[in-house]
């Protein structure tokens, strides 16, 4: 079917040339509006989504989506082990949307070399154990096991504390560990440095291998700490806890101790409640800059529409209906605004690339916890990002559209 105002809209867009020039600045101001808008609101969004994902990821490291521990350890501070083994990580792996099971034991002591010493947490991790790309080994077993031909026990520090101590990869190191009235020492080979710029994990955590820190807390080989458990898709963590709480939680292995579990949110509340904040300041974002592509959309119209006032009155008076004026000049803007978001695209998703492949932006690892501006691109989202600006300026433009259609013929000739 012939749609006589998108043919109206075609033709003033191209325009007969004076009326083009007159106009041209206006089509710019508004084209540059939405161009600039939208560019922000993808960058905005891009950096935003991949920084929480980023500190999100290096969190979950250390304690997994979902943990799984003893009772009466979740509500204290003191270590208390519970009984899981290969057997067990199996099952807890069955329950629907966990990915990984893998186990981990706690226990601390004090790193000394000749001129330093420093108190931090040993956390031993078993065979299965996969430390993602942000600790910088990607499978512990390999590296923590010792090998036969040499049973010492072996660590992996991170960069900051390996600087404090002034040790390096492949030295040894003297551990202490103090617990029933007896202090044991223990001789460790450092086995590999890893950096993941959170101070409160770097300058605490280092990994040994499970057997080594079980027999440090004198528990039984099949005894450990508890199991974290790695999500598919950690936005339905809230689904996969109630099926995790009610297939383990309250229930107890054959030592009579009772399994517990909290999520990621629930162990480091004070990171996640820091990244809910983002969101906020994200939608202001997004609200000023649609703001500014619909005003100066709005504006551009209505200086176009001024400019084409004979040609309101010539349709008038042919006999054009109100609706058809008024859709002829939303057709209008809709062309504007259509080469606005191109250009928004092209700007916005061509600088997340850029930064992605070069890291150029640098931040201060020790505020930020990552040192460049990480990125993520999103399909969805951005396609949300266009059509919610579509719509929103189109919106805001019935107003302007109402009033070329309200011309009277009769003024217009005036």
């Amino acid at each position: 079917m012939f749609n006589v105002s998108y043919f109206l809209a075609q033709r003033l867009r191209g325009g007969d040339g004076k009326k083009k020039r007159a106009s041209r600045p206006a089509v710019v101001i508004a084209t540059a509006g939405v161009a600039i808008g939208l560019a922000v609101m993808i960058v905005s969004v891009g950096v935003v989504m991949g920084f929480k994902h980023t500190i999100r990821d290096k969190v979950s490291s250390f304690a997994g989506h979902i943990q799984i521990s003893n009772l009466i350890a979740s509500q204290g501070t003191d270590p208390y082990p519970v009984a899981v083994n290969d057997s067990t990580l199996r099952t807890w792996e069955k329950i629907e949307g966990v990915g990984h099971a893998q186990r981990f034991t706690l226990t601390q002591g004090i790193l000394k070399t000749d001129s330093d010493f420093l108190g931090v947490v040993f956390k031993g991790v078993g065979e299965e154990y996969r430390l993602p790309g942000a600790i910088g080994l990607k499978e512990a077993s390999h590296v923590l096991t010792p090998d036969s031909s040499n049973r010492q026990p072996k660590l992996i520090l991170s960069r900051s504390t390996a600087d404090k101590l002034h040790v390096k990869a492949g030295e040894k190191i003297y551990a202490y560990f103090i617990g029933n009235d007896d202090v044991r020492a223990r001789r460790f080979t450092i086995a590999g440095l890893y950096e993941t710029n959170m101070s409160q994990f770097d300058e605490n955590v280092c990994y040994t291998d499970l057997a080594t820190a079980g027999r440090l807390n004198g528990w039984k080989d099949d005894q450990c700490s508890g199991a974290e458990l790695t999500l598919v898709d950690f936005s339905k963590l809230d689904e996969v806890e109630g099926r995790v709480i009610q297939q383990v939680n309250r229930r107890k292995d054959h030592y009579g101790d009772t399994y517990t579990s909290q999520t990621v949110t629930e162990l480091y509340p004070q990171i996640f409640s820091w990244l809910e904040l983002l969101d906020v300041n994200i939608w202001i974002i997004l609200g000023l800059m649609v703001c500014l592509a619909g005003f100066t959309m709005t504006s551009g119209l209505l200086i176009i529409i001024l400019e084409r006032t004979q040609t309101i009155g010539l349709l008038k008076a042919l006999g054009a209906r109100n609706s058809t004026i008024r859709h002829t000049f939303l057709w209008l803007a809709t062309f504007i605004i259509g080469r606005g978001m191109l250009l928004g695209n092209l700007i916005g998703i061509g600088l997340l690339i850029f930064q992605r492949i070069t890291g150029l932006v640098r931040l201060d690892p020790a505020t930020y916890y990552v040192a460049q501006v990480p990125v993520e691109l999103n399909l969805p989202v951005l396609l949300m990002l266009n059509l919610a600006t579509l719509a929103v300026t189109v919106f805001m433009l019935i107003a302007p559209s109402h009033f070329a259609s309200r011309m009277r013929p009769k003024a217009l000739i005036e």
